[in-house]
C-alpha cells in the first residue's frame, strides 16, 4: 500500500487544477466542497500509506539510514547532470508519515471550516484554489526524498503564503503583510540553498534514504563543515518557522482570512523549519556546537514572543505571537537533542493552535469582523460550542494536565534541564515562558468569553454554522487526548518515540530519575496554574489594576517593527538610493561605456563595408599594388 504514496500530493494538485480551470463556474459552495474532498482524499490515502508502512519491519538504521521501515517512489529522473542525480521521488518513512498525517488531517478540517467562513466572498473559488495548492506544496516538502524536492515544496508554501496572506489585497495592511512574509523568507531560502550546495559538494548526494544517503555520508563530514551546514539550516528554519530575528512576518500573517492563519500557523508553513532540522538530525549531531546555538535561539524566541503576547489586543495577534513562542519551544527541543519531543510538540501544537485560530475566526465571524478583544466579553452564552472548544485549546496550550500540551511541553522542559552547562538556564526560560503562556491565554479567554458585554449594540453575536463548529469539536478532542501518542506511563506508551527512532541518528534518552521528572513536572503545573490564577485575579475579579499589565513596550513588541520601518523609510531608503545611484553611475556606466566604445569602432570601420562591388574591387587592386611594391622593395634590399 505504500506504493500509493504519490496519490497523497496528487489529489490536492488535482483539486487545484480543476479549480483553476472551472472554479468560477462551479461557484459557491461547490468549489469549497471540491477542495475539501481533495484534501480529505489525501488524508485517506495518507492513512492507507501509513498502514502499509506499519507492515514493514521496524529496524533502526545506522546513523538514521532507514535500514528498516522506509519506501521510496520515484516518479521520474529529474536532474541527471554529471555526477548529480536527482529524482522526482517521494519518501515514506516514520517522519514523513507523521508530518503528512497531521498536515492532511488538520488541513482537511481547515478546508471544511473555510466552506462556511468564506461564504459570500467574491473570490470564493480562488481562495480554495490557493488552499489546495498550499496543501500540495507542504506535502511535497515533507514527502520529498531529497533536498531538491523538499526545496520545491519549500518555495511552494512560501509562494502560497504570499497569495493567501495578501488574499484581501485591497487592504493595504494585507498587501504589505504578504510582501513582508515573502521577502523575509527569501533570507531563509539563502541558507537552505547554500547548505544544499555544501552537502552536495562534500558528500556527493542530496537524498535522505538508501545506501548513498546524506545520513550514511555524515561520518565523512568534517566537524567544521557540519557546523557550517547546521547554522545555514538554522537560518533557513528561522525564516520559515519565525525565529529571532526573522519572526517579523508571522504576526502580520493574520491579515489573511482566519483559515489561512490556522493553515500557516498550525498545519503547514511554520512547521517546515522544524521538519527540516529534524530530517537532517545526523548533520546537526555531527556539529560540535550548533545544537546549543539552536537551543539558545529557541529559548530566546519563546520568551520574547510570550512577553509580546501579554499586551496585544487583537484576538488573532495574541495567537500569532503565541505561535512564535511555541515554535521557540520546538527549537529548544531540537537544540537539546530531543527531536522526538520537537515533533511531538509540532503535532499537539497543530491540534490546539489550529483549534484556537479557528475558534477566534468563529468569534470574528459571529461579531461581524470585530477583532479587538476590548469590544467582546460574555460570548460563552451566545456562542457555547465555540466557547467550550476554545477553552479546551486554552487549557491545552497552558499546559494543564492531562491535555496534550502538558505532555509535549513537559518533555521539552525536561530535555532542556538535562543539557550540560546551560541546562538550568534554558529550563528557567522555558518555565517562565510557560507561566506567561498560561497568563496571556487566560487573559484572552476571559476577555472574549467572560465578563459583561463590551461589543457595539449594532453587532449581533451568534454561533457559527455546523461547517465551522464541527472542525472545532474534532480539534478540541484531538487537543484533549493527543498526548496519548507519547505518554510515559507504565507499560511504556512512548508510541511516537519508538515509531520515529529509525530516522534518528542518535535517539535521545532522558537520564533524570523518576523523582526528578515528577518534581519538574509538578513545578511546570504549578507555574501554569499560577499564570491562570493571576489572570483570574486581574481580568475576572479586577483585584489587580490591568493598566500596568499592558506596558507600551510590550504592546509595541519592543518597538522592533517600528524601528525597522523607520530605518527602511529613512536612512535605509537613502542608503538604497545612494546604492542605486552608484549602480547607475559606475556599473551601468561601465557597461554603457563598453557599448559606446564598440559602437564608435563600428562606425569607424563601417565605410569599409559599403556593399558596392566596385569599392571592393578597388580595394583589392590597391592592396595588390601595395603588396607588389613591398615585395619589390624587399628584393632590392
Amino acid at each position: 500500500m505504500v506504493e500509493l504514496v504519490w496519490l497523497i500530493p496528487a489529489l490536492p494538485l488535482a483539486g487545484f487544477a480543476v479549480l483553476l480551470l472551472a472554479g468560477p463556474r462551479l461557484g459557491e459552495p461547490r468549489a469549497g466542497w471540491l477542495a475539501t474532498a481533495a484534501s480529505a482524499g489525501s488524508f485517506l490515502f495518507t492513512l492507507v500509506t501509513f498502514a502499509g508502512l506499519l507492515g514493514l519491519d521496524n529496524e533502526p538504521g545506522a546513523a538514521g539510514g532507514h535500514s528498516g521501515r522506509w519506501f521510496t517512489s520515484t516518479l521520474f529522473e529529474w536532474m541527471p547532470i554529471g555526477g548529480l542525480k536527482v529524482d522526482a521521488a517521494l519518501l515514506v518513512d516514520p517522519l514523513s508519515m507523521t508530518m503528512a498525517l497531521f498536515v492532511t488531517g488538520v488541513g482537511t478540517l481547515i478546508h471544511l471550516y473555510s466552506v462556511g467562513y468564506m461564504h459570500g466572498d467574491p473570490k470564493y473559488s480562488k481562495f480554495f484554489l490557493y488552499l489546495n495548492l498550499f496543501l500540495f506544496s507542504m506535502l511535497m516538502l515533507v514527502l520529498g526524498e531529497n533536498l531538491v524536492v523538499t526545496f520545491l515544496g519549500w518555495e511552494g508554501v512560501g509562494t502560497c503564503s504570499y497569495l493567501l496572506i495578501s488574499f484581501w489585497h485591497e487592504r493595504p495592511t494585507a498587501a504589505t503583510a504578504g510582501k513582508k512574509a515573502f521577502v523575509t523568507n527569501r533570507i531563509g531560502d539563502f541558507g537552505f540553498m547554500v547548505a544544499t550546495f555544501l552537502l552536495w559538494t562534500t558528500l556527493g548526494t542530496v537524498s535522505y534514504a538508501g545506501s548513498e544517503s546524506l545520513a550514511a555520508g555524515v561520518p565523512a563530514l568534517a566537524t567544521g563543515t557540519a557546523t557550517a551546514v547546521s547554522l545555514l539550516l538554522l537560518l533557513a528554519a528561522a525564516g520559515k518557522s519565525a525565529q529571532l530575528p526573522l519572526y517579523v512576518w508571522l504576526p502580520d500573517a493574520m491579515e489573511g482570512p482566519t483559515p489561512v492563519s490556522a493553515m500557516v500557523h498550525a498545519a503547514t508553513m511554520v512547521t517546515a523549519g522544524v521538519y527540516l532540522l529534524v530530517r537532517l538530525n545526523p548533520v546537526l549531531d555531527a556539529s560540535d556546537w550548533a545544537l546549543p546555538v539552536i537551543a539558545i535561539v529557541g529559548a530566546a524566541t519563546a520568551l520574547f514572543a510570550a512577553l509580546a503576547a501579554v499586551a496585544q489586543h487583537d484576538i488573532k495577534r495574541v495567537l500569532a505571537y503565541s505561535t512564535v513562542s511555541q515554535l521557540g519551544y520546538m527549537f529548544l527541543a531540537i537544540g537539546s537533542g530531543a527531536y522526538v519531543a520537537a515533533i511531538f510538540h509540532v503535532v499537539t501544537h497543530a491540534f490546539f493552535k489550529g483549534l484556537l485560530f479557528l475558534g477566534s475566526g468563529s468569534v470574528i465571524h459571529g461579531l461581524g469582523d470585530e477583532q479587538d478583544m476590548r469590544r467582546m466579553g460574555g460570548l460563552r452564552l451566545l456562542m457555547p460550542v465555540t466557547a467550550v472548544t476554545f477553552i479546551v485549546g486554552w487549557l491545552a496550550i497552558a499546559g494543564v494536565p492531562p491535555l496534550s500540551g502538558f505532555w509535549s511541553k513537559d518533555e521539552i522542559l525536561l530535555a532542556a534541564w538535562e543539557q550540560p552547562d546551560i541546562g538550568p538556564l534554558l529550563w528557567i526560560v522555558g518555565l517562565v515562558t510557560a507561566l506567561l503562556t498560561a497568563y496571556y491565554m487566560s487573559r484572552q479567554t476571559f476577555l472574549v468569553f467572560f465578563g459583561g458585554q463590551r461589543w457595539d449594540d449594532s453587532a449581533h453575536p451568534h454561533e457559527s454554522p455546523p461547517t465551522m463548529t464541527l472542525p472545532l469539536v474534532l480539534l478540541a478532542g484531538a487537543a484533549a487526548i493527543g498526548g496519548i501518542m507519547n505518554l510515559p506511563l507504565v507499560g511504556d506508551w512512548l508510541v511516537l518515540e519508538h515509531f520515529l527512532e529509525p530516522v534518528l541518528a542518535h535517539p535521545h534518552h532522558f537520564t533524570s530519575g523518576t523523582g526528578t521528572k515528577l518534581a519538574l513536572a509538578l513545578v511546570a503545573v504549578v507555574a501554569a496554574l499560577g499564570g491562570i490564577a493571576f489572570a483570574i485575579r486581574a481580568w475576572l475579579q479586577a483585584r489587580i489594576p490591568t493598566d500596568k499589565l499592558e506596558p507600551a513596550l510590550l504592546e509595541n513588541v519592543f518597538y522592533v517593527d517600528s524601528t525597522i520601518s523607520n530605518f527602511v523609510g529613512g536612512p535605509g531608503t537613502k542608503a538604497f538610493e545612494a546604492a542605486a545611484a552608484a549602480d547607475r553611475r559606475f556599473v551601468d556606466g561601465a557597461v554603457n561605456g563598453v557599448a559606446r566604445l564598440v559602437r564608435m569602432l563600428g562606425e569607424a570601420v563601417r565605410p569599409l563595408q559599403s556593399g558596392y562591388l566596385r569599392h571592393y574591387a578597388s580595394g583589392v587592386a590597391v592592396g595588390a599594388i601595395i603588396l607588389v611594391i613591398w615585395l619589390a622593395l624587399r628584393g632590392v634590399s
